[in-house]
């Protein structure tokens, strides 16, 4: 009988796939020593490149000092050299001690040079590497910024984005690092060498059989590591989701009330024991590498003390020479080494600064064309022609071939029932998504053709769950017009009081200049209607000609619904000088809008005014009159009943 399958995963899918930018770990897991030897010197000319682009002077710097200092290690084995043969020639004690004191003073001199070399170099580096990690995190950040919105509906991407902005100015910060400590040992290895084969010949190449197995075995480790990173991606991906479900404070409520904690927990451990069962595994096959590595090295070390002995015996090297060699091939020796694992650091690195280069480069291919178009003013007129839209991955259009046109001064509604395309519709018409069909324009002017800033310039959205800026009230409020000069808080307590978030800083500690986090210990946290209230003051006080509110009311009570709408509808203030796009499943609330746009499955199925829509008696009338019955049984509102 065949094995039972374990039970089907809570979270997710089994697997979740390797996506695009990460199936370069699948080459890495089969790379070879001819890889390690092309990848990692072309990522540390990458590195020595971010580097002097940062800072062209602290670069220059920092490569000078690092091969004095090499030459300075050379100095000093040199002198090394020389101090054994004075001490071992013929001669009284004295005399040769006389003798050797100026190339010991050389040793000394190299040593201490070598060591303020050093201390000169960490400055440097200390200096350059925190500049680097800033212009790479600031890089990374200037083109996320710039995306388009619906690059966010993309999973790979949004994927991409976290992992980079995790680990790209990290790793680009260690690889600066590393980079200059390979420099410094590639130096140091070649004045040992250099100096070994000074002395004898054949001293040069056996220094590198001690090194070899050890290089080989970093890169296997690495082999295995990336391997490891393919095969456990998707369980990764989930476990992140479970920890967030289990330790996050949004979701903290509703898994108390729904008693979902234990469920919870059992698929956390669940994911988490396949992941440190194959971390197990992991761990015990880079331990019998390394154990191979290191036994393969001291054998190497062997043979090649066995052929400085040989040299000696064979009397191909002076007996007073031996002592520099054994000395310049344990420098060598630890300088192979320590070269080996930069190389094999950088090579690890390489995927993860790929993954921040790929994280900019997707970025930029997500970015706005150049504007060949300028909008002509506040619009007075936008017109959807055939304009569908199909979000990332998916098969179907969320919108399709939607013709309708607004007018300046006019408040349309977006009706129908979840998932029907009215928030999509709705970013659109403002611009925040382009069509992947047909057109949006305003005034004539194609909205793909202009600049994104000066088309959002011209928008104001209200959303059902509106960001939590972690700022004072006061500038959650101003947050879409800080630039506005408002010095007698006129502008301000207008749009406090149209939305009625007055009320809500009266109940503040320190009013306008409370803190609405609780990431602050002096911070205030505030209900999703007061949130509401503050996102419509938002809306109001950007003061925009394009207004969007998407469910704007949906945790507010009747009063406060009532005033927010009145608001929106345009019966107190500025409402004929702009065009106001509101989506709501609370259809009482439409029945004012100039007209009204029912959508289906993507689809405008109908559109008109509430009363023509309700003469139709089509999908609009049927939703009405279950709404309204609804309303008129629970709240004992009959008025809002269709007659």
């Amino acid at each position: 009988m065949g094995e039972k399958p374990g039970p089907a995963p809570l979270i997710g899918v089994d697997d979740i796939g390797t996506p695009a930018w990460a199936r370069g770990y699948e080459s890495a897991a089969n790379a070879g020593l001819l890889a390690v030897a092309r990848t990692a010197p072309r990522t540390a000319l990458l590195a020595a490149r971010w580097a002097w682009q940062t800072s062209p002077q602290l670069t220059f710097a920092t490569g000078v000092l690092q091969l004095l200092a090499g030459m300075v290690t050379a100095f000093g084995l040199l002198a090394t050299a020389d101090v054994f043969t004075r001490l071992l020639e013929q001669g009284p004690t004295p005399d040769r001690v006389v003798a050797a004191l100026p190339a010991l003073a050389v040793v000394v001199a190299a040593s201490a040079g070598r060591g303020l070399l050093d201390a000169a170099v960490a400055a440097l580096t200390g200096a350059l590497v925190p500049r680097v990690e800033q212009r790479a995190q600031d890089l990374l950040h200037a083109a996320v910024i710039e995306v388009e919105l619906v690059a966010f509906d993309d999973p790979d991407f949004a994927e991409l984005v976290e992992r980079a902005t995790t680990h790209g100015p990290d790793r680009v910060r260690s690889v600066v690092r590393d980079t200059g400590n390979l420099l410094a040992s590639l130096v140091s290895v070649t004045a040992a060498v250099a100096t070994a084969g000074l002395l004898h010949p054949l001293l040069a190449p056996v220094v590198l059989l001690a090194v070899l197995p050890q290089g080989w075995a970093s890169i296997r480790s690495a082999r295995l590591m990336f391997d490891s990173f393919v095969r456990l991606n998707s369980r990764r991906r989930r476990l992140g989701v479970t920890s967030g479900l289990i330790t996050g404070r949004d979701e903290a409520a509703e898994v108390r009330a729904f008693t979902t904690q234990e469920v919870l927990l059992r698929e956390h451990r669940r994911i988490s024991d396949e992941i440190t069962r194959d971390g197990v595994r992991l761990e015990r096959d880079q331990t019998v590498v390394q154990l191979v590595g290191r036994t393969l090295s001291g054998i190497g070390t062997a043979l090649a003390y066995v052929v400085l002995a040989l040299l000696i015996y064979l009397g191909m090297l002076d007996l007073a020479l031996a002592g520099a060699a054994a000395l310049a091939m344990r420098t060598a020796a630890r300088s192979v080494t320590t070269t080996i694992y930069q190389t094999n650091r950088i090579y690890e690195a390489t995927f993860f600064l790929d993954l921040y280069r790929s994280a900019l480069a997707d970025a930029a291919t997500r970015r706005r064309v150049p504007p060949v178009a300028e909008l002509r003013g506040d619009p007075e007129v936008i017109t959807l022609a055939g304009a569908s839209f199909r979000y990332p991955g998916q098969d179907e259009d969320a919108l399709l071939d939607i013709d309708v046109t607004v007018y300046r001064g006019e408040v349309v509604a977006l009706v129908g029932e979840n998932g029907s395309g009215k928030s999509t519709l709705a970013k659109l018409i403002t611009g925040l998504y382009l069509p992947t069909a047909g057109s949006v324009t305003w005034d004539g002017v194609d909205t793909a053709a202009v600049d994104a800033g000066a088309l959002h310039a011209r928008v104001a959205v209200v959303m059902q769950d509106p960001v939590h800026w972690p700022m004072t009230a006061e500038n959650n409020v101003r947050i879409g017009r800080l630039e506005r000069a408002d010095p007698d808080s006129v502008r301000l307590d207008a749009a406090a009081r149209l939305s009625g978030a007055d009320t809500v800083v009266a109940d503040l500690p320190q009013g306008w200049a409370t803190v609405l986090s609780r990431l602050f210990q002096t911070g205030r946290d505030l209900s999703g209607g007061q949130w509401q209230r503050l996102s419509v003051a938002r809306g109001l006080y950007r003061d925009a000609p394009v207004v969007v509110a998407d469910e704007p009311t949906a945790a507010l009570d009747a009063r406060a619904e009532h005033a927010v709408f009145a608001t929106l509808h345009g019966r107190t203030g500025g409402g004929a000088q702009r065009i106001t796009v509101l989506v709501t499943h609370r259809l009482a609330n439409v029945r004012h809008a100039d007209r009204i746009l029912v959508l289906e499955r993507g689809r405008l199925i109908e559109h008109g005014r509430h009363e023509e829509l309700m003469a139709l008696r089509g999908t609009y009338h049927e939703l009405f009159t279950l709404q309204a019955r609804a309303y008129g049984e629970s709240a004992g509102e009959p008025d809002t009943v269709p007659a």
